[in-house]
């Protein structure tokens, strides 16, 4: 992170400015989830979980925990399976 934001203060501080803020803005931004609530609501085991959406266990656990960002692809297996649309599961 500290090599990104000394790259943003070698540009010129007034036309990019901007840019190097979002940069890190989105860098730090964090996805929230209900996949723990909705998980439990349906008395799914993680281990249930992850053989119906087709990855392992400790992934289930790191998305629960925020400590992973599921894909596009991912996030699209876990809300059809439970019947529901993306953002009723994730948000930012």
């Amino acid at each position: 992170m500290l090599t990104m934001f000394a790259y943003c203060s070698v540009l010129s501080p007034y036309y990019w400015m901007g840019y190097c803020l979002k940069i890190l803005y989105n860098t730090f931004q964090m996805l929230e989830n209900k996949l723990l609530l909705i998980r439990t609501k349906k008395n799914l085991t993680q281990e249930e979980l992850a053989k119906a959406v087709e990855v392992t266990r400790q992934t289930i656990i790191a998305i629960e925990k925020g400590n992973y960002t599921p894909s596009v692809l991912l996030a699209l297996r876990i809300a059809k399976f439970f019947n529901v649309k993306v953002e009723d599961i994730f948000t930012i």
